[in-house]
């Protein structure tokens, strides 16, 4: 099963799941069978130019319960009987209707004890890192920084501390984390935070996210109870306020645009809505760290071996991505997404083997016609998609890349990290070798990395889990960082550069506020962007630990674009000179 677009996992869950090339290990919390939405919810998307709450009233005209009406796509979700369904296709106006699953997921690591106790024996043995290694940029001297910014190796290879020479990003510039929430109380998040503006697009799902944490099962929106979203934020705009880490553009806005659940399921409604959310109130760069579910490939009409009905939802999924994607592009919204961690060529990709993946679906090969086949959002128009790299500058055996030099599909290449990096060296098969980036406390205990105390416990020792503690604004606050890994963490780093180009580029906009206009920032991260060679040869093999043999990657193009690193690794101090 390939199911790893949000591969964000430790060096142990990857010993265990990641580089093995299978689903992540995914702890779905124990819960009653009802879902709070799910079977008897459905999305329908109104033609282009017809109104949408005309349909609205059609479909409550029909029992049905409209939950929310998106008048900038013409997408509406709405509860009721199994018949409904039939009866919106059949209803005036409507471009298609399916049941309300999910496009994306962020994975949940399972950590084996045997597992730890390996990987705790290694990391005993690691000598302590100090600054980056292996990084393809060169280590500047940044006027300041914060204590963790050493072991960001990322940071290196991107000449972000040369560019904080001159430009740390300007407050009128919005990033968009579209994720599974952002932990707004975080130390390293809080003074970029923007609560005004944020919003969580979701609700809580018994099925699958356990029990609801308040009574309306719809979060804070400065909540984030996977983590995954907050670790993404801060790699992006971590403040450079004396403690943890800082990110790429550090003086950048968070906003936090949830459409992920906290399990990690992505529901198609609420990354629509959040989608244009983005571009109605002026955020500039959206991240994007997922793949469209139930359907690791949405096809129109369907793969070769899906139903009829199977084929419908993926063609409702298709229409109204495209149209939120298009609709967010043309309010200026620079979009920025992972391109995937299936191993895999996505201009020729395998077979599917892990669709339709929502509880209650029935897994089945599917045959990609890359012609008719997309993996969304990346693959989607205007966007910007990124491979991931190890902190050597190659290529990480899980990131996909694009043999396709022309189509579209990847853009550069930026750090996400590779546990199993610098083989044949003591850095091999370490912590260091991933991403580090700000963690939720409350995640960080459910998981046992964290004491009820505060304390680290052994298995987050093991699994790299720091926390970091100083005097922020005249309090002692501490904050607490985890090491992860996958085009999840190299999305991110990409979106920040992102924001550094529209602060020492943008301009105001009268009205429409301050900005840089969407295809300009692209221009400028791939123009930047600094070129990468194919390794020695073009084949690149690899032999991740739990497959039964090695797979290759084959690199084509020139040093100026080819399909491991797009028009190259994005250059923070490129964008901003």
């Amino acid at each position: 099963m390939r199911r790893s677009r949000m591969l964000a996992l430790t060096g142990t869950a990857a010993l265990v799941a990641a580089i093995a090339g299978s689903a992540t290990a995914t702890a779905v919390p124990s819960a009653p069978a009802a879902a709070s939405t799910g079977n008897g919810s459905y999305v329908v998307l109104a033609d282009a130019g017809t109104n949408a709450r005309a349909v609205a009233d059609a479909l409550r005209a029909a029992g049905g319960t409209v939950t929310s009406v998106n008048t900038d796509i013409g997408l509406i979700t709405v509860k009721g009987s199994s018949s409904l369904l039939t009866k919106a296709r059949g209803m005036k106006g409507v471009d298609g209707a399916a049941h309300d699953r999910t496009i994306g997921r962020s994975p949940q690591t399972t950590k084996k004890d045997a597992v730890l106790k390996e990987h705790a024996a290694l990391a005993a043995a690691t000598k302590a890192k100090g600054s980056a290694k292996g990084g393809t940029g060169t280590k500047g001297a940044p006027s300041t920084s914060d204590p963790l910014d050493s072991l960001l190796w990322g940071m290196d290879m991107i000449n972000a501390p040369e560019a904080h020479q001159t430009e740390m990003g300007d407050k009128r510039v919005r990033v968009g984390i579209l994720d599974t929430g952002v932990q707004g109380d975080h130390p390293d998040i809080a003074p970029n935070f923007d609560a005004k503006l944020s919003r969580n697009f979701t609700t809580d799902m018994t099925d699958i996210d356990g029990e609801c944490e308040v009574a309306s099962c719809v979060d804070p929106a400065d909540v984030d109870d996977n983590g995954h979203g907050t670790h993404v934020a801060g790699t992006i705009a971590g403040a450079m306020n004396g403690i943890g880490v800082s990110g790429v553009a550090p003086d950048v806005g968070i906003v936090n645009i949830r459409g992920g659940q906290d399990s990690g399921y992505f529901f198609l409604g609420p990354v629509a809505n959040a989608l244009t959310y983005a571009g109605d109130v002026g955020i500039d760069v959206v991240n994007m760290s997922f793949y469209v579910d139930p359907w690791l490939y949405n096809c129109a009409g369907g793969a070769p071996e899906d139903s009829p009905e199977e084929a419908a939802e993926q063609d409702v999924i298709i229409d109204t991505m495209n149209r939120a994607l298009e609709y967010a592009h043309s309010k200026n919204v620079t979009l920025v997404a992972a391109l995937g961690n299936d191993h895999d060529n996505i201009s020729a990709p395998r077979n599917d083997v892990s669709s339709p993946d929502y509880p209650g679906g029935t897994e089945h090969s599917r045959t990609i016609d890359n012609a008719n086949c997309w993996d969304l959002p990346t693959e989607g128009p205007h966007v910007i998609g990124v491979s991931a790299l190890g902190p050597s500058g190659e290529k990480a055996d899980f990131s996909n890349w694009a043999s396709d030099l022309t189509s579209g599909e990847l853009e550069v290449a930026a750090p996400g990290g590779w546990f199993r990096d610098g083989i044949g060296t003591d850095t091999y098969r370490t912590n260091e070798n991933l991403i580090l980036s700000a963690a939720p406390l409350h995640v960080m205990q459910a998981e046992g990395q964290v004491d009820e105390a505060g304390n680290i416990t052994p298995d987050g020792a093991a699994l790299g889990t720091i926390k970091d503690c100083g005097v922020v604004r005249g309090a002692t606050v501490c904050g607490y960082y985890q090491y992860l890994q996958g085009t999840s963490m190299a999305s991110p780093h990409a979106a920040g550069v992102a924001a550094l180009a529209v602060s020492a580029h943008g301009k105001v906009q009268g009205k429409a506020g301050f900005g840089l206009a969407s295809d300009s920032v692209r221009d400028l991260l791939m123009g930047t962007a600094t070129d990468h060679a194919c390794p020695a040869g073009g084949v690149r093999s690899y032999v991740p630990e739990g497959r039964d043999a090695s797979f290759t990657a084959t690199c084509t193009g020139t040093t100026d674009f080819n399909s491991f690193y797009g028009d190259g690794i994005v250059n923070a101090l490129g964008v901003v000179q």
